[in-house]
């Protein structure tokens, strides 16, 4: 029960996690007054949540993983465990450095009005929270020299996935009550490039974390493994958001723009879109719910 809670806790910080970094990303590359790109109240309300998020799912989180090593909650829930696990473990100093940067995205929400100031600070609050999920990871447990290689890998590979699923969740907020159609297509057609690159980014730390975490002599462990048998899922999801994401920038995207040029109704086409960003958000969130289930398994390197 406790093993499981740690996996669901460790998904919904992930969830919560890519929108409080892409989110504020994608309003800052996609967003300016005028454009009409996403409502900076839906935004606000959406980012702030994520940070709340944030900060009391990783406050759970510290209290189950300690539950674990303890042996028990009730265990757990004693200060000397709860204080050797902060001041004795980086597992502990990440859940809680993680937990006071959400904290402190949420008290900027209350001082600082919405806007590209706004965007940028959470946007910094976020990579935090990202990047700390690299010492709560197996990047944490590699020694030697390239320990840092993976650690660095790690934490570009949580930015990259923030990138793009946090800027899925900017783009359900445009679309759901869209102000304008044409700012709606420049935004949907200009993302092409960030997509491509967070892509890019995470195919090549992908290789990398593989080549520690499984090694070329051990790729038959890919079917025999469990952790490897997650990992061919989370390829074949991750595939399917690529198929998805090329459906929208390819077929979709141009559909909109074509029915703009012609002065026809649009609505058809955002609706498609629509449907479209809200399935590769939820495959996006299969694969967060994966990842967190591989982050308690043994690689096969460590067996």
């Amino acid at each position: 029960m406790i093993e499981t809670s740690v996996v669901l806790l460790r998904g919904l910080q992930y969830g919560a996690a890519v929108v409080l970094l892409g989110t504020p990303l994608f309003l800052l590359y996609g967003y300016s007054p005028g454009r009409g790109v996403a409502g900076p109240t839906g935004a606000r309300r959406l980012i702030a949540g994520a940070a709340l998020a944030v900060a009391l799912f990783s406050l759970a989180g510290l209290v189950a993983q300690t539950a674990v090593m303890a042996g028990s909650l009730a265990e757990a829930l004693k200060p000397a465990s709860l204080g050797f696990m902060i001041g004795d473990t980086a597992l502990g100093m990440a859940f809680v450095s993680r937990a006071a940067a959400a904290l402190i995205v949420l008290i900027l929400f209350s001082l600082v009005p919405s806007g590209r100031v706004l965007w940028g600070l959470a946007a910094l609050g976020g990579l935090v929270v990202v990047a700390s999920f690299a010492w709560t990871g197996h990047g944490a447990s590699t020694e030697g020299p390239g320990r840092l290689i993976h650690l660095g890998a790690d934490i570009v590979h949580a930015v990259a996935a923030a990138l793009w699923l946090g800027a899925l969740a900017g783009f359900a907020l445009l679309l759901a009550r869209p102000r304008a159609p044409a700012p709606t297509h420049r935004a949907l057609r200009d993302f092409a490039g960030v997509g491509t690159l967070a892509v890019a980014l995470l195919v090549a730390t992908g290789l990398i974390n593989s080549g520690y975490l499984i090694g070329p002599e051990r790729l038959g462990s890919l079917f025999t493994s469990l952790y490897g048998q997650l990992l061919l899922l989370k390829l074949a999801l991750f595939a399917a958001m690529i198929a998805i994401a090329a459906g929208n920038r390819w077929r979709l995207t141009p559909a909109l723009g074509a029915a703009l040029a012609a002065g026809g109704d649009t609505a058809p086409a955002l609706a498609r879109l629509r449907r479209s960003v809200l399935v590769e958000a939820a495959v996006g969130a299969a694969i967060l719910l994966v990842v967190s289930l591989m982050g308690t398994l043994a690689p096969p390197a460590a067996l």
